[in-house]
């Protein structure tokens, strides 16, 4: 733009009486002519300001609009190029104010097409100018546009039509409306009230059952309290002893005061094999191997899981008995090839824990409880004996303190230590200690030094010297804390005591050098063993071999089901398979003299591994 142009624009927009002048304009058929009839001057009583700045077409986003020229357009150059400049801004304040219309939430405007024409001489103020007055005084109608493309044309009407439409819907009245009723509180909800009784209001009718009265209205004396489920399966048992009469046979059975004369005539025990010492790992392996179970050999003895194995020492007749949850001891002598050969005796109510033969009498069975009771099972006069009682504190395990059987060391689940006298007359004498354990699983006497005795507790097995024990707190001579996690049971090795195994929930047995009980115990051995025997199975329990002090016998959960021995280096000397052997065997014992093995699982069958001429 020259400067002589921008000086005229200048004169022009400093005027401060400018005045505009709009025409009114009609279109006749397809001719239109300009009327020049004054209808309305607009005085404008503010200083015009006009910002000049380059401008391409390039960079517009709308295509210029070809206006017709009025007739009173000059023939310059200079005001060609300014009125297509201000038809340019023009029609961008139209599009933009029909976009408006369409995006507006709050109040859409209708585009309504004006038929004003703008005038066109050098004295017409540009759009572009900042003034008072409203957009829409000088927006055009779509009809003024005459040089548009048909495209253009449309395109102006469907956004006319959908401005429209939107404006019909009211929009802007709904949002307002769901502004209000989200911004509106919620009354907080009044407790109701309650309508009080009145006193002699009848209720609802309900049964003289439920009243607990008679059809005359009396009431009915209170129905006794119905024992519960375990005190009818476990019923508490009345104090002193106990006649030894089988509950699968009849009292009157010949066979069964024939068996209970034999096994009071038995033999001691003979201790001629131990006294001469070990035989080789290669022999002993090789009577293992002799070893067999058949049918005849597997029987169910006791209702319930086994919790204790015991086998009789006789030389010449096998007779194994077998204590299990529920209270009940089994007797079965397989000398008998007979089915009556199974006898079973309800000595306790709860779980037998402990079974031992007596060491000096082998007619004597001794028996411990969970029901606080210790019995001695005479087959000479068939009576089961009450040799301790105590409700208050559940015994857990004993053990023969004195090599004759008279005293007894018994160990309690809330850490109690009890030295029993069986000389005195009636009930044996009691002494009571407290050890340094929490809980005791198994107590165990030492084979030759038998005034030490160990223990083992949740996780730690302590050595104990019974002539140390103290009422209040006795401190162990020897704390095993190799372990990390449950203990089942903790033995000495049964002829010298060198040895210690235990018996852990970790996966893993244990065997300790307990030659010197000096202040420590130096961990020989640990073989990685699958305990994890679940719920429902009684837990394993590792014992030594009485022929066989450095070998000891353990349950598995490897299929096919066994019964593994082990060595105390930790090598697996023998594993005992069989057809007939389809349980695990949680707990097992051998014989002490003979090569006999009697395993028993959790549902009250015991197995037993015997040479072929045995039978």
């Amino acid at each position: 733009m020259s400067g002589s142009n921008a000086e005229s624009e200048e004169k022009a927009a400093s005027r401060h009486c400018a005045q505009v002048q709009v025409n009114e304009y009609k279109e006749i058929g397809s001719s239109a002519y300009t009327s020049l009839r004054p209808i309305q001057t607009i005085t404008l009583g503010k200083t015009a300001k006009v910002y000049l700045s380059p401008f391409s077409l390039s960079n517009s986003k709308l295509a210029l609009f070809k206006l017709s020229r009025s007739p009173f357009e000059s023939n310059s150059h200079n005001a060609v190029a300014h009125k297509k400049t201000d038809r340019k801004k023009t029609c961008r304040k139209v599009l933009t104010s029909e976009m408006k219309a369409v995006s507006s939430k709050a109040e859409p405007v209708l585009l309504k097409p004006s038929k004003l024409e703008l005038q066109s001489t050098e004295e017409s103020v540009p759009l572009s100018v900042d003034m008072g007055s409203s957009d829409e005084d000088g927006v055009p109608g779509l009809d003024d546009f005459s040089g548009l493309s048909p495209y253009e044309r449309k395109r102006l009407k469907n956004i006319r039509e959908n401005a429209n439409f939107f404006a019909s819907l009211q929009l802007s009245e709904s949002a307002a409306r769901l502004r209000g009723m989200i911004k509106k509180s919620q009354p907080t909800e009044s407790k109701r009230k309650r309508p009080k009784k009145k006193e002699n209001e009848i209720g609802c009718r309900r049964s003289m059952r439920l009243l607990k009265v008679d059809p005359l209205g009396v009431p009915l004396p209170a129905a006794p309290a119905e024992p519960t489920l375990e005190e009818e399966e476990n019923p508490l048992l009345p104090p002193g002893p106990l006649e030894m009469i089988p509950e699968n046979q009849d009292d009157s059975n010949e066979l069964f005061k024939a068996s209970l004369k034999t096994w009071a005539e038995m033999s001691k025990t003979s201790k001629e094999r131990t006294k001469e010492g070990l035989s080789s790992i290669k022999s002993y392996k090789a009577s293992l191997s002799g070893m067999v179970i058949s049918e005849g050999t597997v029987r169910k003895v006791t209702r319930g899981a086994i919790s204790s194995v015991a086998l009789h020492p006789s030389e010449v007749r096998t007779l194994v008995a077998a204590g299990a949850k529920s209270g009940q001891i089994g007797l079965w002598d397989l000398t008998q090839q007979c089915e009556d050969q199974v006898y079973v005796f309800y000595p306790h109510s709860q779980p037998v824990s402990c079974l031992y033969f007596s060491p000096t009498n082998p007619a004597h069975l001794l028996s411990l409880s969970y029901d606080g009771t210790l019995r001695c099972g005479d087959f000479s006069s068939g009576i089961f004996e009450e040799v301790y009682r105590n409700e208050g504190s559940s015994p857990s395990s004993f053990d023969f303190l004195a090599e004759d059987a008279s005293t007894l060391l018994v160990g309690h689940w809330d850490g109690h230590l009890s030295l029993l006298d069986r000389r005195t007359p009636g009930t044996s004498y009691e002494k009571f200690f407290n050890s340094s354990l929490g809980k005791i699983r198994t107590v165990h006497v030492h084979p030759v030094s038998r005034q030490y005795f160990i223990a083992a507790g949740l996780r730690d097995v302590h050595v104990y010297d019974a002539r140390c024990l103290n009422s209040k707190r006795s401190q162990p001579l020897i704390s095993l804390t190799e372990h990390s996690k449950s203990i089942a049971s903790a033995y000495f090795s049964p002829v010298t005591g060198n040895r210690v195994v235990t018996t852990c929930a970790d996966c893993k047995l244990r065997v300790f050098d307990s030659s010197a009980l000096s202040c420590q115990i130096p961990l020989l051995t640990t073989v990685r063993h699958n305990t994890i025997t679940g719920r429902w199975l009684t837990r394993f329990q590792a014992v030594w071999d009485p022929k066989q002090e450095d070998c000891f016998i353990v349950g598995s959960m490897a299929h096919p089901r066994r019964v593994e021995v082990f060595h105390e280096t930790g090598k697996n000397v023998y594993s005992f398979f069989g057809d007939c052997l389809v349980s695990v065997c949680s707990l097992s014992v051998m014989h002490p003299t003979r090569y006999v093995l009697a395993g028993g699982n959790s549902s009250g069958r015991l197995h037993v591994f015997m040479h072929q001429e045995s039978f």
